[in-house]
């Protein structure tokens, strides 16, 4: 596995070949590690463009490390618009179901010890993503569709696995509701990157001519995107 070595610290990666993409990606996951995604390139120039970012990297690798798919429990850190906020898991044997509360500085989530713990605790976070996506994306979707008269027919929220969001045929969008743990900087180009696709269907010359069009450095908040876990 090829390595690169930043400070005190070592990066291993992987390459994953892919033809036909304009820029070279990386993603950090917690069950694929760092992976470097692009047209094949010298070992040399893979190297380079992983020291570019290692700062990035390093991390990506301790967000994924403390937040991914291991249980929720006090100490544990959920994303929200771009910060990590610290959970604290309170149990009561009273309640029915799990029960969430954030003060702008840490969630505390309520739960009764006698349920079923952490598929309650996912429920209820899920949950409360669902609604604080609607309530601080959707009101940026218009916004955005406004500034950059592109418009779309409906605009729906749903929990996805393998994309941020996307726009149907007859122009309805459809926004992953996990895109309010990332900062507006990045919703809001998955929004615009959805708006530009009511004209343009495809990722072709014309759609990302349209998208340079409202976002000039577009092709930096899209890497940033990429490298963001789902």
């Amino acid at each position: 596995m090829p390595s690169v070595r930043y400070g005190n610290r070592t990066i291993e990666y992987t390459i994953q070949e892919k033809e036909g993409l304009k820029s070279h990606y990386i993603s950090v996951e917690k069950k694929t590690g760092v992976v470097l995604k692009g047209t094949p390139i010298p070992a040399e120039k893979a190297d380079a463009l992983v020291l570019k970012k290692a700062r990035w990297i390093l991390d990506k690798m301790e967000l994924v490390r403390t937040v991914g798919d291991e249980d929720i429990v006090t100490g544990s850190r959920i994303p929200y618009l771009g910060r990590k906020y610290y959970v604290e898991v309170i149990y009561r044997q009273e309640l029915e179901q799990a029960e969430l509360e954030f003060n702008q500085s840490r969630f505390r989530i309520y739960v009764n010890p006698a349920m079923e713990v952490q598929p309650a605790i996912k429920a209820a976070v899920n949950a409360w993503l669902r609604e604080k996506a609607v309530e601080k994306i959707a009101p940026r979707v218009k916004k955005l569709s406004r500034q950059t008269g592109l418009p779309y027919q409906q605009l729906k929220f749903q929990q996805m696995e393998k994309r941020w969001g996307s726009c149907t045929e007859s122009n309805n969008i459809i926004l992953n509701t996990k895109a309010v743990k990332l900062p507006f900087t990045l919703i809001d180009y998955i929004i615009v990157h959805e708006l530009c696709h009511t004209r343009v269907k495809n990722h072709s010359k014309e759609f990302w001519a349209e998208l340079a069009r409202h976002i000039p450095n577009w092709k930096e908040l899209d890497e940033k995107v990429a490298g963001m876990k789902l």
